[in-house]
């Protein structure tokens, strides 16, 4: 039995360590602006942009699977938003991926370089090589979304704080059952949990997880002044799709394993990045420090024609962007000006039975 199986299930009793004898078994939906509050009004609920009891349902299911206290946002962007306001300040220098997700890039070239923040971005295989000094955060993705490179999550957090800068986390690829950024040392992670933790692509929704009370206080501040609330509906609604989290991504990360290996027989693609192969260039690295390979794969066909008709003609296969859901879908990255190939498919496996799933691949490929 590993410590994620105990977290697993433990997750599905968390509500009743708390509950009252008559008290409903599923976390309750709570849509309030307002609560009653006569009096002093400390120590209870007092308004709906700051507390509210689905949050925190939430919030505690999250905090158990990343053992740290947790704070929900309303979408994964919301969360990285809210970790970089909580640490930066001007005149402070950034550090980035070149290669992770582009909307982070977006938000710093857009906004917070005009608040006097310096910006330098590095490729994920080489983000350890220049050293961190001089760098006030350290803003690290990997697995790098979308082309699966790999960095050593342990040095980087090592060598950043010798040079006094915090270190942050995008875990949103692999969440907490398949790599643990917090146990490694950094200082928050941040992750979206739109993506698999809800799974249903239905609700968008991140958190902000960190062992260092005073910078979570920060960025609850940052949550309560700025707005940045999630819906209680929406809250819900991922707290729900949570609790088969484990469940999911056991058979996703199963099922990426087969497909991979496969792809890289099949004589349409030309290159195959995940993880879990031995060939791959990050596969010794993955083994250290993450405990599954995870449920991207990335594959290059010929070209952008022959990409686009892989995605179009697999019946199994959702055309659509983000990742994490319970059916597979595809995405041709280039076409959101990604630095990757114009063949280059990211491919989301889902839950689907794994030899139904293969077969509709194969013959898509076949096709293309």
């Amino acid at each position: 039995m590993t410590d994620d199986d105990l977290r697993a299930a433990a997750l599905l009793h968390l509500r009743a360590r708390t509950a009252a004898k008559g008290d409903p078994v599923p976390e309750p939906l709570v849509m309030a602006a307002m609560y009653h509050l006569p009096g002093d009004p400390r120590g209870v609920n007092g308004y709906g942009r700051s507390e509210n009891p689905t949050w925190e349902g939430l919030e505690a299911a999250l905090g158990h699977l990343e053992d740290a206290p947790c704070v929900a946002f309303p979408s994964g962007m919301g969360a990285i938003s809210a970790a970089l306001m909580a640490t930066l300040r001007a005149g402070d220098r950034l550090i980035l991926p070149s290669d992770g997700y582009y909307t982070v890039r977006n938000l710093v070239g857009q906004f917070l370089e005009g608040l006097g923040v310096t910006v330098e971005t590095r490729p994920t295989v080489h983000f350890l090589d220049a050293g961190f000094e001089g760098a006030a955060v350290v803003y690290v993705e990997t697995p790098s979304n979308p082309g699966l490179d790999l960095c050593d999550l342990g040095a980087i957090v090592r060598a950043a704080h010798a040079a006094g800068a915090r270190v942050i986390v995008d875990n949103t690829t692999m969440t907490p059952f398949g790599q643990r950024p917090l146990d490694l040392g950094a200082d928050l992670v941040v992750a979206a949990d739109t993506k698999a933790p809800n799974g249903h692509s239905d609700v968008l929704m991140g958190h902000v997880a960190s062992r260092d009370a005073d910078l979570l206080a920060r960025v609850k501040d940052w949550r309560k002044v700025s707005g940045a609330i999630p819906g209680p509906m929406e809250a819900w609604l991922a707290l729900r799709g949570l609790e088969t989290l484990e469940l999911r991504f056991d058979r996703m990360c199963r099922s990426a394993q087969v497909i991979a290996e496969r792809l890289a027989d099949h004589p349409k693609v030309q290159a195959v990045r995940f993880p879990g192969l031995p060939e791959d260039p990050a596969h010794a690295l993955a083994r250290q420090q993450m405990t599954r390979f995870g449920f991207l794969i990335g594959l290059t066909l010929a070209d952008e024609a022959t990409a686009e008709r892989f995605i179009d003609g697999c019946a199994l296969l959702q055309p659509a962007t983000s990742f994490g859901g319970v059916h597979s879908s595809a995405e041709r990255r280039a076409r959101w000006g990604d630095a990757v190939p114009a063949g280059f498919v990211r491919l989301s496996i889902g839950i689907e039975p794994v030899e139904a799933l293969w077969q509709s691949l194969a013959a898509a490929l076949d096709a293309a």
